[in-house]
């Protein structure tokens, strides 16, 4: 663990490198290899009659800004999760909040006919926050949120969400595609129109972050800490659950179920920069986007031409870790 505030800062910087390198080669990189010359030249004097600068300004763009929001997004979301639970298996996936946002999202779409990014959106955070209450209710107990209870009902909401959109795919042959979609998880097929008016939730959740950070701290070692400290544990914990909600249902709501990711990056971050919140939240911003991206960019080339969908990848990474983590730890009732 690096615990001086330079060496922290230095491996953000490198952190911040790998992130650049893994967006130049989701730019360069799939069925279409696109030279770096040629991606200089698209972005110093664009060609719309160029082939390679029509794939680039129209797919790899937007498949690597969306890859870099959603990858970022499930990470903080998911060290949230975990220090507002004190589990070290909690992260939107595997508490169902995913799930959720995804099945509300895919009955909007299909049950009501909903098209309009802004309501699919907020279908997605209804979906988010409806499986996050589920869960802490089915969870708590006399003594409060107990950790295998938690797990045990994210894992109970998460399967009954998914099965209900499954059963979309029966009700509503039409669209078979989208709901395959959400459910496979991916980051292409999406324009830049389509992340725009995401952008404004991506980053007030953000903005929430920075400013708790500090709190969350506390909150992090007790609930009577905190409160012995003069924080308003309540409010911390809205705000923070606000902020999870948000940045699952967007991300959800343009690239569908992305597990692990949530759960993996913010202990890999923890090991190097340890607990806490001013380092943490960002290390898994930078860490998550970068994984994200590099397992979109392995989708795109082990079964070229085809693709395999960028949840299937990180279900690949992610389902060890975390089976090494339930082994790890013991949880009573």
């Amino acid at each position: 663990m690096f615990t001086s505030n330079t060496q922290r800062t230095a491996l953000l910087l490198v952190g911040a490198a790998l992130l650049l390198m893994a967006a130049v080669c989701s730019l360069l990189l799939g069925y279409t290899h696109i030279s770096a010359a040629t991606l200089i030249s698209a972005i110093g004097h664009f060609d719309p009659s160029n082939t390679d600068h029509l794939i680039l300004s129209t797919e790899r763009l937007s498949r690597t800004l969306i890859a870099l929001c959603v990858g970022a997004s499930l990470a903080v979301s998911g060290a949230l999760m975990q220090t507002l639970t004190r589990n070290a298996l909690a992260s939107p996936g595997i508490l169902g909040i995913n799930a959720g946002a995804m099945f509300f999202l895919v009955a909007a779409s299909t049950l009501f006919s909903l098209s309009a990014p802004l309501l699919l959106v907020w279908s997605a955070f209804l979906g988010a926050g409806t499986a996050a209450a589920a869960v802490v209710l089915l969870g708590g107990g006399a003594k409060g949120l107990s950790p295998s209870r938690i797990v045990l009902a994210g894992v109970a909401i998460s399967a009954l969400f998914v099965s209900f959109a499954q059963g979309l795919l029966i009700v509503n042959q039409e669209r078979l595609e989208s709901i395959l979609f959400w459910l496979g998880g991916s980051v292409s097929g999406r324009g830049t129109e389509t992340l725009l008016p995401l952008l404004p939730f991506f980053l007030l959740a953000g903005l929430t972050c920075v400013l708790l950070a500090r709190q969350l701290n506390l909150l992090a070692l007790s609930d009577e800490l905190a409160t012995g400290l003069g924080q308003r544990i309540l409010m911390i914990k809205i705000l923070a659950a606000t902020a999870v909600i948000m940045l699952a249902g967007a991300s959800v709501s343009i690239a569908g179920l992305i597990g692990f990711l949530g759960l993996i990056v913010p202990h890999m971050v923890r090991a190097l920069l340890g607990p806490d919140h001013r380092w943490l939240l960002p290390g898994c911003a930078l860490l998550g986007a970068t994984l994200l991206m590099a397992a979109d960019v392995v989708s795109r080339l082990v079964i070229a031409p085809q693709e395999i969908p960028v949840g299937v990848m990180t279900a690949l990474l992610g389902t060890p870790f975390f089976l090494y983590l339930a082994r790890k730890r013991s949880y009573t009732a």
